[in-house]
């Protein structure tokens, strides 16, 4: 599997199991069990995904955050 298709299958997996943990019957014990783990998982974004320049580290502060 290329690096882009590693990347958007695993922000799939994780968008849909955002969704799973939202719906009624939803088991919150998978949701935590599996959600860490498959976050931990995501590759690097391979080049393109954002633009050039992009700095995820710039932006404000958010309230809770750190500093």
């Amino acid at each position: 599997m290329e690096p882009r298709e590693d990347f958007n299958r695993t922000v799939q997996l994780l968008s849909a199991l955002a969704l799973y943990a939202h719906t009624y019957g939803a088991d919150p014990v998978f949701v935590d069990a599996v959600g860490p783990s498959l976050a931990v998982s995501l590759p690097e974004p391979p080049p393109g995904v954002f633009p050039p320049g992009y700095d995820p580290t710039d932006g404000p502060r958010y309230p809770g955050g750190q500093c």
